[in-house]
């Protein structure tokens, strides 16, 4: 199968010979150009004088002396005229979103050269519309029926505001074309006329005097062509029309439209070119059958649809060992309806491929670059919450970036602010990261993007034209970075050709395989968002949803008319956004089309099952991992640290697989849980034990009332102490936001401890963070000793009023829980109780047992396990002694023999070889536990 561009080439160096450098090809795109010059070399046979290949932007530009203006300055810049023009005072941040939308309708107003003060006309005074005579009589209709719906006598509110807002729209648009003007810039709709206006106007001097012509090579212009070549174009906007005109009256330009007469006659495909052959005259001949007679020839089509869009990709590799398709490189072709499958097709690629042209650019939003500046300006956002700052931290190009720099204080958050942040942290991110990372081409090409693009939103806030607030630049860098994408290199003309639908245009292939050809993909999903109504857009000859379905129309059919084989797929599930409904152009093919279809359905080949948690054998391996874990004789580390603590117990009780997770196989949790409130309760409990510490260091051991009493009646020693905790909890985090919250509670609780303390003095502090433990014998088939203990947060000795003393094993609480007494020493070890906090009593008894044993026998003084809830403690008669039903445990000795003997049956049976790990089935323990979709509980 012979290709558009060949015709071409073959016509090119018949008419015009090799030496091409006074001519220029202008294509819709750059990428049809790398082909066209390739076929030109090969047909010429001998060295050939390339011709310029430029873009219809690219022409444009080159004759013009405005520059197309950055788009975020181009809607600051609207917003100033806006302004201007109706005396609002509204910001930038809410202008911006519909400052775009008003930008877009004035571009189209501009390329489709319609008069924008007819188009804005005052919709109250009927009689300015008197003058229609440039009208045809079924635009007058549409214009007068729209705008009778505003001269009855029912306006509502919003047609009111509409009507205020609608009659300033001419005047916004005169001052933002002279405001931007007069900087030398313009939107791209805005040079486009002023181009195409200069070349209608040009027509009639240049019959007088050649050398005025702008487009005349002999006016000196560096752009200036003896011809231009327009290839392969559809839809000619009104100001893209006039420059053709002006050029095709000198004489300059010709034209070569690709096409099929399948969809000339009647068919929206063919709706534009068929229009405009009249008027540009081809340069094929169009009657030439080989050319322009090839979708009825005949093709293998196949239809298939998927159930989800990954199968789709998967598919890709036993397509392309099919017919042949991999040998024939670069005439087959995967073309992505959905662009957001790049990765996936990539990944999906048989290794039989040798060379791969990717034409579509990878996007910058699934870069980590991408994610590393979002979580930077979440960071600066949020004041430094301790979740943010530690997943930034793991972030794999934080290593590249200093403490110093993450914590920096900016007096005030601004964006100007922030984005000199960022470019400094970008800056330092690339500075390290070439000695460390050199030849990683996606890394440095994605932190280039990103860089240029905070670079030069840093250059709009310095010139004052950028000036929203942080939430609207976030809103504005997400949007710029999802836009973005990464180009790749390579060598285009060779290999399996990897494309989206716009680079598809002006070239053929002879497999084609259209992913995700859906609707919504195939014609893609268009935005009529506009203020300017479609009756009215149709009115104007505006650019409307029609045209936009029309042009998809086009690129599908002409793809596919020189194809031999053609594969469609489409996605057939309906969920995640997905209609599961195929292209229409689908459907339409498959009814007016001569054409056999085939209609196949992809499967997973998988059938889907949920994970049933199993118990786990405690097999040789598994014992030996128990034994060098927790057998003094082959544990490693700290020989007088607790091996076995109450916490692995509790976590045993709750559920032995949750163990067996934690302890055997080591898949520790992650250091912070996804959710902020947990992670602020975390922290908050750490800084209040923190403080406390800090505060009963400074007093004497033993606590009289006249201490607390001086202590309370000051701020500073408290405040000081929870500001020292704040510091060593969380360095160099500067306090703000939550964390001055969370300062004043912690505050107010350590007072409040104080003054449970004061009613109980005087008494004597033992310990503080006090670190207990003691040998603990492991029965069973293998037996072996170990050692099991904890740290107590607070260890005192309290007088009662009597002779007896007590000792108290404090461990404090900041939750708002209400602990249940239980009702025995049993219910301890009983997993049903948890939900009363029976791992709270198995961890102060541990503790409280341990003091017990440790006293030497002649000063020996009851025990007592206490838990201190600070949030419940404001009662005189608060005790937090626990209790068993109605009574205090004053000494845990009572206790401790069934107690002891319960925790060994407890302890052996979680070393028991015979006893497997078995999962609980207790659904609320499942609900909070980390390792739940690992066991599918």
């Amino acid at each position: 199968m012979k290709s558009f561009l060949e015709y071409v080439a073959d016509d090119i160096i018949r008419k015009y010979g090799c030496d091409l450098s006074r001519t220029a090809v202008v294509f819709p795109n750059k990428r049809a150009a790398l082909f066209l010059s390739e076929y030109l070399a090969r047909r010429a046979g001998q060295p050939v004088w390339s011709p310029a290949y430029i873009t219809i932007s690219d022409l444009f530009r080159q004759h013009s002396t405005l520059t197309v203006a950055d788009p975020v300055k181009l809607v600051c810049d609207l917003h100033r005229s806006f302004c201007a023009q109706t005396g609002s005072t509204e910001t930038l941040n809410k202008f911006y979103g519909w400052g775009q939308l008003l930008l877009s309708d004035f571009d189209d107003i501009d390329k489709n050269m319609a008069d924008a003060d007819r188009v804005f006309a005052n919709l109250r005074d009927i009689h300015e519309l008197d003058d229609v005579s440039y009208l045809t009589p079924e635009q007058r209709d549409i214009i007068r029926r729209f705008f009778s719906n505003f001269t009855d006598e029912h306006n509502t509110e919003l047609k009111e505001r509409f009507l205020r807002l609608w009659s300033h729209f001419a005047a916004i648009y005169h001052d933002y074309n002279r405001r931007l003007a007069d900087q030398g810039l313009a939107y791209e709709g805005a040079l486009y006329r002023q181009v195409a206006t200069a070349a209608a106007q040009s027509l009639t001097s240049a019959s007088q005097s050649p050398a005025a012509s702008p487009f005349s090579a002999s006016s000196g212009s560096a752009a200036a062509y003896d011809r231009y070549l327009f290839v392969g174009f559809n839809l000619i906007q009104k100001a893209e029309q006039q420059l053709f005109a002006a050029l095709q009256r000198e004489g300059k330009a010709r034209f070569y439209w690709d096409f099929d007469h399948y969809y000339m006659q009647h068919h929206e495909a063919g709706r534009y070119i068929a229009r405009y052959l009249e008027h540009f005259p081809n340069e094929l001949p169009v009657d030439a059958d080989d050319i322009y007679r090839n979708f009825q020839r005949p093709k293998h089509i196949t239809y298939i649809s998927a159930p989800t869009e990954n199968v789709q990709a998967r598919y890709i590799s036993t397509w392309l060992r099919e017919q042949g398709r991999i040998a024939d490189g670069r005439r087959t072709a995967i073309v992505l309806c959905n662009e957001g499958l790049l990765q996936t097709v990539i990944h999906c690629l048989p290794d039989e491929v040798g060379k791969v042209n990717i034409t579509t650019g990878y996007p910058l939003s699934q870069t980590p670059v991408a994610s590393l500046i979002q979580q930077l300006i979440t960071l600066r956002m949020s004041q430094y919450p301790p979740r943010h700052l530690r997943t930034l931290r793991r972030h794999p190009y934080a290593r590249y970036i200093d403490d110093a720099q993450l914590t920096t204080d900016l007096p005030t958050l601004t964006a100007h602010s922030l984005l000199q942040w960022l470019t400094d942290v970008l800056r330092q991110v690339a500075t390290r990261a070439r000695d460390d990372a050199p030849g990683d081409p996606l890394f440095e090409e994605s932190l280039f993007r990103a860089y240029t693009l905070v670079n030069r939103l840093r250059g709009l806030a310095e010139d004052g034209d950028l000036d929203v607030d942080i939430i609207t630049l976030q809103r504005l860098m997400s949007q710029l970075v999802q836009s973005t994408t990464i180009p790749f290199h390579g060598e285009p003309a060779e290999g399996l050709q990897v494309m989206g639908v716009l680079e598809t245009r002006n070239l053929d292939f002879d497999h084609v395989l259209l992913l995700s050809c859906n609707e919504g993909n195939m014609p893609r999903g268009v935005n009529d968002s506009s203020f300017i109504p479609h009756s009215l857009r149709h009115a104007y000859e505006l650019t409307t949803i029609d045209n936009k379905v029309a042009i998809y129309a086009y690129y599908f059919h002409r793809l596919l008319q020189r194809a031999g084989d053609v594969t469609l797929v489409y996605n057939s599930a309906t969920e995640d956004g997905h209609t599961g409904e195929r292209s229409r152009f689908m459907l339409q093919l498959l009814v007016e089309s001569r054409h056999s279809i085939r209609q196949l359905t992809l499967q997973t080949g998988l059938s889907v099952s949920r994970l049933q948690p199993v118990a786990i054998a405690k097999t040789p391996h598994v014992m030996q991992l128990l034994h060098d874990l927790f057998d003094i004789r082959s544990a490693a580390g700290d020989a007088d640290a607790p091996l076995l603590t109450p916490t692995a117990i509790n976590r045993y009780m709750r559920c032995p697989v949750q163990f067996y997770y934690r302890y055997v196989s080591g898949l520790k949790e992650p250091d912070l849980p996804d959710d902020e409130q947990e992670l602020d309760n975390r922290i908050f409990g750490n800084i209040f034990h923190e403080a406390a510490d800090l505060i009963y260091h400074q007093l004497p051991q033993r606590i009289e009332r006249p201490v607390l009493v001086n202590l309370l009646k000051t701020r500073t020693a408290i405040e000081r102490a929870v500001d020292e905790a704040f510091h060593r909890q969380l360095p160099n985090v500067p306090y703000g936001g939550l964390h001055l919250i969370n300062r004043e509670v912690i505050i107010h609780y350590l007072r409040q401890l104080l003054e449970i303390d004061l009613r109980l003095a005087p008494f004597t502090i033992i310990g503080l963070e006090h670190d207990v433990s003691r040998p603990l014998s492991v029965g069973g088939p293998q037996p072996f000793e170990t050692t099991i203990g904890g740290r107590i947060d607070r260890l005192d000795l309290i007088h009662e009023g009597t002779p007896q003393e007590r000792i108290r094993v404090v461990d404090y609480k900041t939750g708002s829980q209400r602990l249940r007494p239980l009702p025995d020493v049993e219910a301890i070890f009983q997993p049903d109780q948890l939900r009363n906090h029976s791992d709270y009593y198995l961890q102060t008894f541990v503790y409280a047992d341990i003091v017990r044993q440790q006293q030497p026998p002649a000063a020996a003084r009851p025990v007592s396990p206490a838990l201190l809830f600070i949030q419940h403690a404001a009662a005189d008669d608060y005790d937090p002694t626990l209790h068993f039903g109605r009574e205090p445990i004053s000494d845990v000795a009572d206790h401790a023999a069934r107690f002891n003997e319960l925790l060994h049956e407890k302890v052996d049976e979680i070393f028991h070889p015979d006893m497997a790990f078995t999962p609980t089935a207790d659904a609320n323990i499942c609900r909070t536990c980390p390792y739940a979709r690992l066991c599918g509980q």
